[in-house]
């Protein structure tokens, strides 16, 4: 047996997003969105359906391009990284639909995203599933027989067993039973200050309870900012009703 530790994981980066603009086609999906996180801190990212949350996400994660503007993960300009390169740079990102892989067991979607980065040898993997206890009891068996909130739970451990520097969580809430609600929450909340979080959020309580700060999205362009204190609750309501 090797005697010889794994690296502890790195601290937080934070994240700067200046001037970024995003086209399908003709249509202009995201216009001139600027925001910055600090290091270890939380901002969730609210507005109705269709305002360009998931589009800003797949843009900082590098799964569709953007048209202008730069995105700065710490000090590396992440802009034109391909999402490898941007995962390898220290960024997770938890989709909307989860997308796990439904043939392969729990421990098998774990480990799948530990050793792509280099980490099937570390503790990663034990220390995300120590998050989410529940899974050990579904380590083998696969993830498309998981329910909805199983699926959610392995999702984010898959996430964080790549020792990420900043996580985007895609509302990790939708259509899960309150009781994983909890643990989620109870998650997020217990990396504050060792993980960046970029949380884009249709539960608004969940997200007055996690986050620092807020980005108000509408048509593609921000029009709200603040910190949870200087931030009208009501106001935010209002930004993000059906």
């Amino acid at each position: 047996m090797s005697d010889v530790s794994p690296s502890p994981p790195p601290g937080p980066l934070g994240l700067t997003v200046s001037g970024l603009d995003q086209h399908y086609g003709s249509a202009q999906v995201l216009r001139n969105v600027d925001f910055s996180i600090a290091p270890g801190a939380c901002l969730a990212v609210l507005g109705r359906n269709g305002a360009g949350k998931t589009t800003l996400l797949r843009c900082l994660a590098g799964l569709i391009p953007t048209s202008s503007g730069r995105i700065l993960l710490g000090d590396i300009d992440i802009t034109d990284l391909s999402p490898d390169r941007r995962a390898r740079a220290g960024l997770a990102i938890v989709p909307q639909g989860r997308e796990i892989f439904a043939d392969l067991t729990v421990a098998e979607n774990l480990r799948v995203a530990a050793r792509a980065h280099g980490l099937d040898r570390s503790d990663a993997v034990d220390e995300a599933v120590a998050l989410f206890p529940a899974l050990r009891g579904l380590w083998n068996r696969p993830g498309g027989n998981l329910s909805g909130g199983q699926q959610q739970q392995l999702a984010i451990a898959r996430a964080l067993s790549t020792r990420p520097r900043l996580i985007l969580l895609d509302e990790p809430t939708e259509g899960i039973q309150p009781s994983i609600v909890s643990a989620i929450e109870a998650v997020i909340k217990g990396l504050r200050g060792r993980i960046t979080v970029l949380l884009v959020e249709q539960y608004l309580e969940f997200a007055v309870r996690l986050a620092d700060s807020f980005v108000v999205l509408s048509r593609g362009g921000v029009v709200e900012r603040g910190t949870r204190e200087s931030l009208d609750h009501a106001a935010l309501a209002r930004h993000i009703a059906v």
